[in-house]
């Protein structure tokens, strides 16, 4: 069971990685890839679907980030199963589409990569069986969606639809993150499923209140509710691929996933109905009511789909389980039919070269293929029979008749009605006013029924809309019924999905629609004219007048804050760990241990004493930098001793590389800067700062006084001692922790070396230029720079050294597992190695043999480490847990092999990666300086 899980949510990323690899491929094998994987996907959701339907339950749980409640857990349930259904169905024929309406030069290898990586973010949310992992899919579903509205970034409405998505649903989401983390503490789980069987002890929490209100905001914003709605049809600025499948399959209905999946839990409670039901009834009265004067054939669906989005959430807040059942089988019928609309829009549009449908008309005679899905989509839509929104409309008034709001009776119902009112209109509209009716499009050069990749994917989903109508117990009762029960967590309910249901109060409701409906279309100009004359908020320009005030009044607190004074920000940062630490000795008090203290020895008291000469030296020569890096260097030293004296070797030579890389980089930096730098600070500032300074080392050295001096207890330095060799298989403690016990630590620092590197790219890279450039090139000349030279001698000695230096680097990280070393000593190694080698034979020279550069070394280290830590997954096993065992061969003998070594491995690239990325930027920078000014000369 768990295989089938496992390849359904890693299918679309693969598909994402594979299509960014062979982005220079053809479109055909891009749409291949992105098909295959979509098939190959929808196939495996179908060889479980027996299961799931027969009450069996595939699951998969693997242990991520136990100490959080944080397990990769999937699971196959009903509900999951419908949901991924849609989301790999409508994924395939949206891939099909988009072969056949993308432009011959627009990058298919981007757009289906961030489509794969939207279908696999949307899998993720219908088969997490954990609400921490479901956060992190809904999180990557905003990302994605991001990427794909602004697809087209060269649109300014494209970037602004982007950004606008992903600040509405961003901000729903920080909401949802902290609703369902009060959730899981309430439950006393983050289990999906032991969530969902304790409704009794949530509902009667405290905290239930604000758990509710945290989801349905994330939920709301996410399936565009009022007022959060705006967003949407600004999102049609995307690609019509990419709308066909956020209307329908994906994105907005995460939302409605989101209230259906918590429903056992959430629902049921006065505060459930009086906030979803309301929001509902009014997103889906305002959609339809603002979608009926719309002229644009995207801006009509999109609102369209916030009146269906808005049925969907009110029947879920009615919470009965016969709306529950109305609500899933409208989910069904709303992903056919808006699919098949939004790329029966993208036909007209690439066809006649306009949406504007009232430049349009009369397309039946000239595209009937065309015309006939759209008709077929459009009566979906407006639920008429024989379709399956007819059905799913019946259900849900049927429904509105047994709700009582504010004690009317009548309001909910009513209210309704004239909902389905205007939905019959607009789609009565959109199919008469496009197909029938004298055609408008006299400038337009003929068009025509388009080719089988842009025709055959909107058929499928009408006829699907059709069969629904037609057969709708033999197509999706079982799976209706199922998902119903999922929802509810009660019994599967009885099932009756017909066209007929015999004379009823939604019948007549149903036909007083249509009727007013085709009444209203009769007087359409009239009502427009009117409707055109009262006054509207404007919600795009509300967003637009709030984002800059926002923006605005965060800039000016920035320049409050943010004054670009290194100096500043220091003082502050230790005047607050001043305030801090005081405090605490205020309350607790910090005193000394009565540990006995060692004697110091004369080499000690010597060594300490040259340390506060370099320090005090360091302080009194600051505007001589060479002269200050020198002391400072003499400051390393004396630490690499002390760490020496007190039995920690591995931090001796930690400290003597890192002495070392670092000295020789800020030589390199020295050339860059004025041999005489002026003097930043007056005298009074000087002796506050000394007086900070002071303050603050006295209450470190004393901090560190009480701890050395207090008994040794057992703890978690004890634990790593302890079980060094028996849990992660090596002797040197402190390589053990970094790379198995504290694993999670170090991958997440060498990340931030990766990023501290990229970072000395970005800020060197454009030295040369503007302002920066130009004072580099004042500077420069008011120094003497000698051409470079290579003394043979060095030269000779450092390549001699070079393949001994890189032997014992080696030799340092093969035993760093039980001896002093480890992948990050090795590497500072190599790095000084490759430093001795740009030194001496010049940075063209050594440049011109490397063979690979430094981002793909960090890129590299940062993958390799990653996948460390994933290969313990498919055992069972927590995120970068290790293992090792003991090999013997011939001539060699027994020796230990560890998969922690390969984490060691990530380290160490990522270290020299950043330190050759320093130094690249850092030799290269004089040498664009120098360019520059040539070519700023006259």
């Amino acid at each position: 069971m768990p295989v089938p899980l496992l390849t359904l949510t890693c299918l679309p990323f693969v598909a994402a990685i594979l299509l960014m690899m062979s982005r220079r491929a053809s479109r055909s094998i891009h749409v291949l890839i992105a098909g295959s994987c979509s098939a190959g996907g929808l196939a495996v959701l179908l060889t479980q679907a027996s299961a799931t339907l027969s009450g069996r339950t595939p699951t998969l749980r693997l242990a991520w980030i136990p100490a959080l409640g944080l397990d990769f857990s999937l699971w196959l349930d009903p509900l999951a199963l419908l949901f991924a259904g849609l989301i790999l169905g409508i994924g395939l024929l949206v891939v099909i589409y988009a072969q056949g309406y993308l432009g011959k030069d627009e990058p298919s290898a981007r757009f289906l990569s961030f489509l794969m990586l939207f279908q696999g973010a949307m899998i993720g949310i219908a088969l997490s069986g954990n609400v921490l992992l479901m956060l992190v899919f809904w999180e990557m579903t905003s990302l994605a969606s991001f990427l794909l509205i602004g697809f087209w970034r060269d649109r300014s409405e494209a970037r602004q639809g982007a950004r606008m998505a992903l600040t509405i649903t961003g901000g729903g989401g920080l909401a949802l993150i902290a609703g369902l983390v009060l959730l899981g503490k309430a439950a006393g789980s983050y289990d999906l499923a032991t969530i969902l069987s304790r409704a009794e002890p949530i509902q009667a929490s405290p905290l239930y209140p604000a758990i509710l209100i945290l989801i349905l905001a994330g939920a709301f914003t996410k399936s565009a509710q009022f007022p959060f709605h705006f967003w949407l049809p600004h999102a049609m600025a995307a690609p019509t691929p990419v709308s066909a499948y956020l209307h329908s399959a994906t994105m907005v209905k995460a939302g409605v996933f989101l209230l259906a999946r918590l429903w056992p839990v959430l629902a049921g409670s006065d505060l459930w109905f009086g906030i979803v039901v309301p929001i509902g009834l009014t997103t889906m009265l305002f959609g339809a009511g603002v979608a009926l004067f719309r002229h644009d054939l995207k801006a009509i669906l999109a609102y369209s789909t916030i009146s269906q989005l808005g049925l969907m959430v009110m029947l879920l807040g009615f919470g009965t389980g016969a709306a529950v059942t109305a609500a899933v089988f409208h989910i069904l019928n709303h992903a056919a039919f808006k699919a098949a609309l939004f790329m029966h829009a993208g036909i007209i549009d690439h066809e006649t070269g306009t949406r504007d449908i009232r430049r349009l008309g009369g397309l039946a005679a000239i595209m009937p293929l065309t015309a006939t899905l759209g008709v077929l989509a459009a009566a979906a839509m407006a639920g008429l029979p024989p379709l399956g929104g007819f059905i799913s409309k019946e259900m849900m008034l049927e429904q509105s008749v047994h709700i009582a709001s504010a004690g009317q009776t009548m309001l909910v119902p009513v209210l309704a009605t004239i909902a389905a009112m205007l939905s019959a209109a607009y789609s009565l509209r959109h199919a008469v006013a496009l197909h029938f009716g004298h055609r408008r499009t006299g400038e337009i050069a003929a068009p025509h029924d388009p080719g089988a990749w842009l025709l055959a994917p909107p058929a499928i989903l009408a006829a699907i809309a059709l069969a629904l109508g037609l057969f709708p117990m033999a197509l999706a009762g079982l799976l209706i019924e199922a998902a119903s029960a999922a929802v509810t967590g009660g019994a599967r309910p009885e099932l009756h999905l017909a066209l007929w249901h015999g004379v009823n109060p939604a019948l007549f409701m149903s036909l007083g629609a249509v009727a007013a409906a085709v009444l209203l279309l009769w007087r359409y100009r009239s009502v427009a004219a009117l409707v055109a004359r009262l006054p509207s908020p404007d919600a795009k320009r509300l967003f637009d007048r709030t984002m800059t005030a926002a923006i605005g009044g965060l800039r000016h607190l920035s320049g409050i804050i943010h004054t670009a004074s290194l100096q500043r920000y220091l003082l502050v940062l230790v005047i607050v760990a001043l305030a801090l630490g005081g405090e605490a000795g205020w309350r607790f008090g910090i005193a000394a241990g009565s540990r006995a203290t060692t004697p110091a020895s004369p080499v000690a008291i010597v060594a300490w004493a040259a340390l506060i000469v370099a320090t005090v030296a360091v302080i009194i020569v600051d505007r001589r930098r060479y002269l200050a890096l020198v002391f400072i260097s003499v400051i390393g030293l004396v630490m690499a001793l002390a760490f020496i004296h007190l039995s920690a070797p591995d931090l001796a030579l930690t400290q003597i590389a890192v002495e070392v890389v670092t000295i020789l980089l800020m030589l390199l930096a020295l050339h860059l800067l004025p041999g005489h730098p002026p003097r930043l600070s007056n005298v009074p500032r000087r002796v506050r700062d000394a007086v900070i300074a002071i303050m603050g080392g006295l209450g470190t050295g004393w901090l560190a006084w009480a701890i050395m001096t207090r008994p040794e207890q057992p703890g978690i330095s004890r634990f790593h001692w302890d079980n060094s060799y028996s849990g992660g298989g090596g002797t040197n403690v402190v390589n053990v922790t970094l790379v198995d016990f504290r694993g999670f630590d170090t991958l997440g620092e060498i990340t931030v070396l990766g990023i501290a590197g990229l970072t000395i790219f970005a800020l060197l890279e454009p030295a040369a230029r503007g302002v920066a450039g130009r004072r580099l090139r004042a500077w420069r000349s008011t120094n003497r720079f000698s051409p470079e030279r290579h003394p043979m001698m060095f030269v000779m000695a450092t390549r001699l050294l070079l393949p001994l230096a890189l032997l014992i680097g080696l030799y340092i990280f093969l035993r760093g597992h039980n001896q002093p070393g480890g992948g990050f000593i090795a590497a500072l190694v190599f790095s000084i190695a490759i430093l001795l080698q740009y030194l001496a034979s010049g940075f063209d020279w050594t440049d011109d043999r490397r063979k690979f550069g430094e981002h793909q070394l960090i890129g590299f280290g940062v993958l390799v480490a990653t996948a460390t830590g994933l290969g313990s997954l498919p055992f069972g096993a927590p995120f970068l847990t290790s293992s090792f065992g003991h090999v013997h061969l011939p001539l060699i003998g027994e020796f230990e092999l560890a998969t922690a070594m390969f984490f060691d491995l990530g380290v160490a690239c990522v270290v020299v990666g950043a330190v050759m990325m320093a130094l690249a930027q850092l030799a290269h920078v004089a040498q664009r300086a120098a360019k520059h000014d040539g070519e700023e000369r006259p």
